[in-house]
């Protein structure tokens, strides 16, 4: 009986030895419990660690046949030091932090979890539009200094005569665009990669200046990638009406933040809300904060107790998936 206990621990001890290491190279979270529970069958261990920069990725990571990752930065150089990986999975939906290329020329599988927190992004952009157009946040701030006067909050239009623009007609994209149909608003938007027949029938597509020049809010939901950084710039932005908002819920470096301060404090938008900054945590002197029509939130908008659950657990089933020879469900490198 007890041979035959050693024996069985033995044959554990080897099929955990085979099964390899699951990093989670950096997570702002405050446990790893999720990935663990969903990882125990197919790693010998779950090793979470604190990488910032590409030197530790390689010195620290080498060892994982799989890594999760939050904000490290996963470029060639790194992706040539981790001989025994076979996936990346990326907690969140932009995946601007990762060479995919240079991970399908490994034939490393880059997965994120684009689906996990859609009616919370949406939802907080709405919350940000509702704050802009309703002028909440001025009106709580003058009550509380004892100005009860609803006139100060002049003008503020109704909903139902307002168009709203969305940049990027992925899932939030037209999340949002179901939610500010129902409060009666026009919705156009631009997308190049958007088919029209899957849209609604409330929205209408348009080229990004027209969206831009006809929108009384302008929200943004597109990826970070070449092509979109810095797509609102000085001149895309000066054709939005001065009576118009803006809001970001996306990526910070899709804004010129320095021209974006430019046109608010020469009174050319009527107001901005962005949960995203270029350079997160954004310094306490951001020249943006001076405005009091600007608003902003420490990158929450896919928050929630639910969400957050739920982007654990798909980011780390994903790894199991590709870890156990299956197909990944969000790949995002084609190869």
């Amino acid at each position: 009986m007890f041979v035959s206990y050693l024996e069985e621990q033995v044959e554990k001890q080897e099929y955990r030895d085979q099964q390899g290491v699951v990093i989670v190279a950096d997570c702002d979270h405050a446990s790893i419990d999720i990935e663990r529970e969903v990882l125990r069958d197919v790693a010998s261990e779950v090793r979470w660690l604190t990488c910032k920069t590409e030197d530790e990725l390689i010195a620290q990571c080498g060892d994982g046949v799989g890594l999760l990752i939050q904000y490290a930065p996963m470029t060639r150089r790194v992706f040539e030091r981790l001989p025994r990986c076979r996936i990346v999975a990326r907690y969140g939906v932009g995946v601007d932090t990762i060479d995919a290329a240079a991970a399908a020329d490994r034939g490393i599988v880059v997965s994120n979890v684009p689906d996990y927190g859609t009616n919370e992004v949406s939802d907080h952009a709405l919350a940000m539009m509702l704050c802009l157009t309703r002028k909440v946040p001025q009106a709580n701030a003058l009550v509380k200094r004892g100005q009860w006067d609803f006139r100060l909050m002049r003008p503020i239009y109704r909903h139902q005569t307002q168009t709203i623009g969305i940049i990027g007609l992925g899932r939030i994209g037209r999340a949002l665009a179901h939610k500010t149909h129902a409060l009666g608003m026009k919705v156009i938007g631009c997308d190049p990669y958007a088919d029209p027949a899957s849209l609604p029938d409330y929205v209408t597509l348009a080229a990004l200046e027209t969206v831009l020049r006809q929108s009384d809010v302008v929200s943004v939901h597109c990826p970070l990638t070449e092509e979109t950084r810095n797509l609102l710039d000085e001149p895309r932005l000066r054709l939005m009406k001065p009576s118009a908002y803006l809001v970001n819920t996306a990526r910070g470096h899709i804004v010129d933040e320095a021209a974006l301060d430019r046109l608010l404090a020469e009174k050319k938008l009527a107001g901005a809300a962005m949960d995203v900054l270029a350079v997160e945590p954004g310094p306490v002197g951001h020249p943006l904060f001076r405005h009091e029509n600007f608003y902003c939130t420490p990158h929450m908008a896919w928050h929630s107790e639910e969400s957050a659950r739920e982007l654990k657990r798909k980011a780390a089933e994903e790894v199991r998936r590709v870890l156990r020879g299956e197909a990944p469900i969000y790949q995002v490198n084609k190869f």
